[in-house]
């Protein structure tokens, strides 16, 4: 696919500007602007809102099964259709292979693929294991059907169906019962059903599956798949709890998430707009000014703009930057303007927000770059200004055109190309880049964005118009003329009601404005292809997904664009993302040998959380935004992903005074904390506003005092499968009330999070699982007192005035702390504390994990200790004393404490009659080797 914009008239390439640099005038052209009509793809109508779609069901026929054959661990048919092909979205495969495998105890493989596979279609159906880890049967030798917890059963009344039983509890799992297969080249479909008033967990952000356009559809009955192409790859964890299955699914098919850095879990503060290094000194400054905790600053690109970010002064601002304890994370960014477009004023339009594309120079300019473009893949003549292009062109790591020229679509730096992750040059490449980078700004991190993968325009329409290099979006940026930004947070009208009624005013006008739209008669018209036997149109396929964007290759690479093995870009789309975030986690491993990578990506697949972690795209400054990133964590949690995070406060939009205060605190709770605003946007940092810096202290003190309990978390997750942010169904999963609760959260299983989500509240209502006469108690994080609840699953009003999130400690939980402070360096030097939070039978158990919070490979040793009495294990030397130890639920006073036999002094305890807490200080003379350096016991009486 293929959109020409041809050179535009000397009128039409608009008049050129005259800037003075030290004393000198050069001359420079003004920046083209794509047209808005190449980012506009065909008028498409969604097949589910298409009246005169056909149904597959009621007119395809099915299959039979034949030629059942038992294997060691399961078995395998061949399907073949069971009447006159339907070819309603595409071409009826007819002999179709049925493979199931009992792979382990708890889990079942079912497998449905054309019988005829070869190297001409073979990427159609099939995902290399590279890309996409296929389970295959244990290696215990023991492993049989017989001790599998599950059942497949399937039967050819009236056409093929198969079910899925657990026998321990003759639960049906899944049911294709009552549907049919319908298998085609460009459609496949299939069901099951549901309970009556389901619930169900882990569908994604936006529902879709193996590869571009796989569509869920939830009905009252039942759930639907269809895809676009493929196979039918199904496995089943027979759980039967979530802990079950998340940890089976990590350990046996997309792998266990990393282990971040310590630091990663510190407060990141991002904006789109930073104007340079000393806009960014000014943040990190004002942040340590106002004592609210900082971590981070991030900002910028794959190559630097050396007018405003320089690299001289770049090395000045992060050996202070990292002396002081604190990081620097860039959205690495293949792009880099010329000389010429950074004095025109185009890195002020245009701040890179990608990482997906490569800039490709203009032949035209010498200081961007000369290549011969002639065919596209020629060599470099000269290549002064972007090596980063020259190298990747060189290699052959660019996606291609199906006529074997470079796809060169257009993002925020102009037009550009794109990496071809299925080369053999791609990933050695970005690695080189990524190391030739860091020689240069050290940088501790990456964030990889725009990685779906996007592009602004259809197709290739940057071939033959590369002179026009750098070029603007095809839409108007936040702030431009047309997209000022006038919008608020609900409720904002009823706090600020002139201020409100003056930005709607406004933002009307702008709309009246901007509204050239003409009202018309006539029906609208809708592109509808029809198949065409053995043949595959991938960029209109006879089946229409419901897509955002409509067109498949609006606001994306088009579904033709090639890869090295001839696979298109159709099969393998929403990998992109996937195998971008592990080229990167292997070049910062090159770029900074020994250190864990700290990646945060955009576009994620199942098994990308071994890399990565994930933060939930560019939402906007609303209430409804920050109540959805609990359900999104909670998801992210269930795919592996566990360092997840929403961009604070919102990004798109302007937030308000009440919303950044709520959100703040909510964040503080989750495993990636960074606040992130749009371009023009009212700014948002923690100390704008002297209520949203107070109850960020406020938080952040909770959050800087969990800090080992959360790495802890994360350390169980990297070896265990175990999740960090948690659903109340998940931890109490024999109680169906839960079942839908996503207003709530734990972190970890010993801290119960209810945060205010509703405009003008000062209280909220929350439920205390497992209390009310059924074993279980919380604690309130401030008052230190036990939750009263006198009935079983009663909803408790809680009082919640705006500064103030309700934490509270789960009973029979020992939680190690540390002193907050500024910095999580910082605070790992302070010494360490314990909260024993006491069941209702008088009993708390916990666990600490203590390692040097960066390297891969810990030379130094481990540190795990359990508590309530300190057993550890491992040779990491953690020399910070135990200052104290506070014990919640303590129901008769205390007269007497020892550790280890020794008598605390008297002066050092303090029992709290009202709140029944027992707090024990100055214990730092008794452990000034080290609080684990030895075994302990504490005692009262």
């Amino acid at each position: 696919m293929a959109l020409a914009i041809g050179k535009l008239s000397s009128a039409q390439n608009a008049s050129s500007e005259m800037i003075e640099t030290s004393g000198t005038t050069s001359t420079f052209r003004s920046i083209f602007t794509v047209p808005a009509e190449a980012d506009e793809g065909a008028p498409l109508l969604p097949n589910i809102n298409d009246p005169n779609a056909t149904d597959a069901q009621t007119v395809c026929p099915g299959y039979n099964a034949s030629n059942v054959k038992r294997t060691a661990f399961g078995l395998t048919a061949t399907l073949n259709l069971a009447g006159p092909a339907c070819n309603v979205y595409g071409t009826d495969i007819e002999t179709l292979n049925l493979t199931v495998e009992y792979q382990s105890a708890d889990r079942l493989a079912v497998r449905v693929t054309p019988a005829y596979l070869g190297a001409a279609n073979a990427s159609q159906y099939s995902l290399p294991t590279t890309l996409v880890n296929q389970p295959t049967i244990d290696t215990d030798e023991h492993m049989s059907t017989l001790t599998s917890d599950m059942s497949f059963v399937w039967s050819n009344d009236p056409t093929f169906s198969f079910s899925i039983y657990r026998k321990s509890t003759g639960d049906t799992l899944f049911s294709t019962e009552g549907t049919k297969l319908v298998y085609e080249n460009q459609f496949v479909e299939f069901a099951s059903a549901l309970p009556e008033n389901y619930n169900l967990y882990g569908l994604g952000e936006t529902i879709h599956g193996l590869r571009l356009g796989n569509k869920i559809l939830l009905r009252p009955t039942d759930i639907t798949w269809r895809l676009l192409g493929g196979s039918v790859d199904l496995y089943f964890y027979a759980g039967p709890t979530q802990p079950e299955v998340t940890t089976a699914l990590q350990t046996s098919a997309i792998g266990l998430p990393a282990l971040q850095q310590y630091f990663t879990f510190g407060f990141h503060q991002c904006r789109w707009g930073y104007a340079n290094w000393s806009q960014l000194q000014e943040v990190v400054d004002n942040y340590e000014a106002f004592g609210i905790p900082l971590e981070s600053i991030w900002y910028r690109d794959f190559d630097n703009d050396l007018v405003r970010y320089s690299y001289t002064a770049g090395e000045t601002f992060l050996s202070n930057l990292h002396a002081n304890g604190k990081h620097w994370i860039p959205i690495i960014d293949c792009e880099c303007l010329s000389d010429q477009a950074s004095a025109s004023g185009l890195m002020e339009l245009t701040p890179v927000m990608h990482v997906a594309a490569i800039y490709i120079p203009n032949p035209e300019n010498a200081s961007d770059a000369y290549v011969d473009c002639s065919p596209w893949k020629a060599s470099i003549l000269i290549s002064s200004s972007y090596a980063t292009f020259n190298n990747g062109n060189d290699t052959n790591s660019y996606l291609t055109n199906p006529d074997g020229t470079i796809y060169v679509g257009s993002v925020w730096p102009g037009y550009t190309v794109f990496p071809d992750w299925l080369s053999d040059g791609a990933g050695p490449w970005w690695t080189n880049e990524m190391v030739t980078w860091h020689n240069k700004v050290a940088f501790d991190g990456a964030w990889i964005d725009m990685s779906e993968v996007s592009s602004f325009c259809v197709g290739s329409c940057g071939t033959g118009n590369i002179t026009l290099n750098p070029v603007h979006p095809p839409f108007s940026l936040p702030g431009e003329p047309g997209a000022v930004i006038y919008s608020y947070p609900e409720g904002f009208n009823l706090t600020n009601a002139t201020e409100a009624a003056a930005a709607a005013s406004a933002s009307s006008s702008q709309a009246a404005a901007s509204n050239t739209a003409s009202a018309s008669s006539t029906s609208p018209y809708y592109l509808r292809t029809t198949p065409t036997p053995g043949v595959r149109d991938v960029n209109y396929p006879p089946y229409v997904i419901n897509n955002v964007q409509g067109d498949l290759a609006v606001h994306a690479v088009s579904p033709n664009a090639t890869h090295a093995d001839d696979t298109e870009e159709y099969d393998v789309h929403n990998l992109f993302g996937h195998q971008i975030l592990n080229a990167t986690y292997n070049a910062l491993l090159a770029a900074m040998p020994g250190k864990r990578p700290f990646i945060i990506g955009r576009s994620t697949f199942l098994g990308s959380g071994k890399w990565a972690g994930h933060w939930g795209g560019d939402n906007t400054s609303l209430w409804a935004y920050m109540f959805f990133s609990i359900p999104q964590a909670l998801s992210f949690s269930l795919f592996g992903i566990p360092m997840f995070g929403a961009d604070t406060c919102g990004f798109n939009g302007n937030s308000d005074e009440e919303l950044c205060n709520r959100w703040m605190q909510l964040s503080a709770f989750f495993p990636f904390y960074r606040n992130h605003n749009t371009l023009t946007a009212f700014p948002q940092e923690a100390y704008v506003w002297a209520s949203v810096a107070e109850a960020s202290r406020t938080a952040m003190n909770i959050r800087y005092s969990l800090l080992p309990y959360m790495y802890t978390l994360f350390y169980l997750a990297h070896n265990t499968g175990s999740t960090v942010m948690r659903a109340l169904a998940w931890e109490f999963p024999n109680d169906p009330a839960l079942a839908n609760a996503d207003r709530q959260f734990f972190l970890g299983p010993a801290i119960l999070v209810t945060p205010v989500l509703v405009q003008g509240a000062t209280n909220v209502s929350g439920v205390f699982p497992g209390t009310g006469g059924l074993g279980e108690v919380y604690y309130d994080w401030y008052t230190l007192e036990a939750q009263k609840v006198s009935t079983p699953r009663a909803n408790v009003t809680i009082d919640a005035p705006l500064g103030h999130i309700p934490v509270y400690l789960r009973g029979g939980y020992v939680i190690p702390t540390q002193e907050p402070a500024l910095t999580t360096r910082a605070a790992r030097r302070n010494p360490w504390g314990l909260i024993v939070a006491l069941g209702l039978e008088g009993s708390a158990r916990g666990n600490l994990y203590v390692d040097d919070g960066e390297s891969v490979v810990q030379e130094n040793g481990t540190l795990y200790v359990e508590a309530l009495y300190a057993s550890g294990r491992g040779t990491y030397n953690d020399t910070n004393p135990l200052a104290n130890v506070t014990v919640l639920g303590v129901q008769e006073a205390v007269s007497n404490v020892t550790l280890n036999g020794a008598d605390v002094a008297r002066e050092s305890v303090v029992y709290n009659e009202t709140s029944k807490a027992l707090v024990v200080t100055g214990l730092n003379g008794m452990t000034n080797g080290g609080a684990w350096k030895a075994d302990w016991v504490l005692r009262w009486s």
